[in-house]
């Protein structure tokens, strides 16, 4: 019985990550201390966990980081909604 991974090819952009390592930038900022990042080369996604250390986006920490994202945002907009109000005083 054969691997379904030994059948898959592996591309060449994926031997050069594993080579000389991947070149990972922010593609999206969650909040102020949860971002997403993706490899400019083989698309690996990365994002941070609850200990701030980055681990593999799954579709786990997908769902966890828009939950989080309106979360955040709703709470920032209720923040400056409250600082525009106590400013007109």
């Amino acid at each position: 019985m054969k691997n379904a991974n030994s059948t898959k090819l592996t591309s060449p952009l994926k031997i050069y990550c594993d080579i000389f390592g991947h070149k990972y930038e922010m593609t999206k900022k969650v909040t102020s201390h949860v971002k997403e990042y993706t490899c400019k080369c083989c698309k690996h996604q990365l994002t941070t966990n609850g200990n701030g250390k980055l681990t593999e986006l799954t579709p786990k920490f997908q769902e966890i980081n828009e939950i989080l994202e309106v979360i955040y945002s709703r709470r920032m907009s209720r923040l400056k909604q409250k600082s525009l109000s106590s400013s007109i005083y």
